[in-house]
């Protein structure tokens, strides 16, 4: 029997410093849908380590700023929009702290340390993850990177694709002008990495050693992640890059550093959903999500769709039901969802959860559902 291929799946992580918003719903709904289809197909690696992302300026920063301006605040009796209350706060002040307030953080962080205003938000969505039937990633988990930042900033300049241009006080630039992309900035003067760094921190060692790498991106990082993928390329990683839209509220695209989540956020929408069944619920979020809002960006939020969506999911599990004398149980054997490969490894949740809604399309397939969507 030959072996089945390898995928990576690393999409962009979502920082703990506020509440999911349905931009981030999305994202996170998409990729969950991802991973469990694609395994019916495939060994599946699934890489979402907030620990890999916490050593950026936005996050440190913002713990900084909380331990500066607010004291041994308890943060376990705030809720998300409180804590996202402060963020927003941070974001509007213009001066950043120096490099070196954000050094002890940094090497905390290495050593497992969250910082009690994240690791409540942490905590807070794990229940929702949980609500939602979204497999945890390991959201309370330490998950480093496999290398450090000066072994992965060493490795690009070898391969001539960093320019390291500290000892002269200046930054460390990821160089890939060879394939007509422009020189970026992945790490300051004094040593602080963007989400670049992070990221390549824990895909240079992960993606040599899958047949597939999957970058799932907010499509507003889409020239980063064209760089990205074209670095993993040139070290002889196959990757795809999947850019999902965000959603807007009321025709405008808000980021969430902004604030503006009020009444949208996972938890007022679940809270919204509560005549629906659990079940109806976790399926009705991924049809609107997935199928209904689509990889664009051109519909807004409609709470009014969302309600049609678990009410279409109530339907399509009842036809769903196992019928008499036939018990629900596991499935010997993984199904096949090659249609919706295209030709790539990975699956498209999109062609996939798109076919459930087809006007012709024959009652769902109970192992599907509960394999891919509940």
């Amino acid at each position: 029997m030959a072996a089945r291929p390898s995928v990576l799946l690393a999409p962009v992580t979502v920082t703990p410093t506020k509440p999911l918003t349905p931009s981030h719903l999305k994202g996170i709904l998409w990729a969950d849908a991802m991973v469990r289809s694609t395994e019916q197909l495939a060994e599946v690696t699934f890489r979402y380590s907030h620990t890999t992302y916490h050593p950026t300026e936005q996050t440190l920063g913002f713990w900084e700023f909380l331990d500066r301006t607010r004291g041994d605040e308890d943060y376990g009796s705030l809720s998300e929009e409180e804590i996202g209350e402060r963020y927003r706060e941070f974001r509007a002040v213009a001066e950043r702290p120096p490099a070196a307030a954000l050094r002890p953080y940094a090497c905390a962080v290495e050593q497992g340390w969250v910082h009690p205003a994240s690791a409540r938000v942490l905590g807070l969505w794990s229940g929702q993850y949980a609500r939602m039937g979204l497999r945890d990633p390991g959201l309370l988990t330490h998950q480093p990177p496999g290398l450090g930042l000066e072994e992965t900033v060493e490795r690009l300049v070898q391969a001539g694709l960093a320019l390291d241009q500290r000892r002269f006080g200046g930054p460390v630039l990821l160089d890939a002008t060879a394939h007509g992309l422009p020189l970026r900035r992945i790490v300051s003067a004094d040593s602080r990495p963007n989400y670049l760094a992070c990221a390549l921190r824990e895909l240079l060692p992960l993606s040599a050693r899958h047949d597939e790498t999957v970058l799932l991106y907010d499509r507003e990082l889409d020239a980063d992640y064209r760089l990205l993928a074209q670095v993993l390329r040139t070290l002889g990683a196959t990757v795809r890059l999947v850019p999902v839209g965000r959603v807007p509220i009321d025709g405008r695209i808000v980021p969430a550093r902004h604030g503006g989540w009020r009444g949208h956020t996972a938890e007022a929408l679940l809270r919204a959903a509560a005549e629906h069944a659990p079940a109806a619920v976790r399926l009705g979020l991924r049809l609107y999500f997935i199928a209904v809002l689509g990889p664009g960006q051109q519909q807004s939020f409609r709470a009014d769709l969302l309600h049609q969506c678990m009410a279409r999911a109530r339907r399509m599990l009842a036809a769903a039901a196992p019928g008499p004398g036939r018990a629900p149980g596991p499935r010997p054997e993984p199904l096949d969802l090659s249609r919706y490969r295209r030709s790539h490894l990975h699956v498209d949740p999109y062609r996939l959860t798109t076919a459930l809604l087809g006007k012709r399309q024959a009652a769902p397939d109970r192992e599907l559902l509960a394999a891919v969507y509940l």
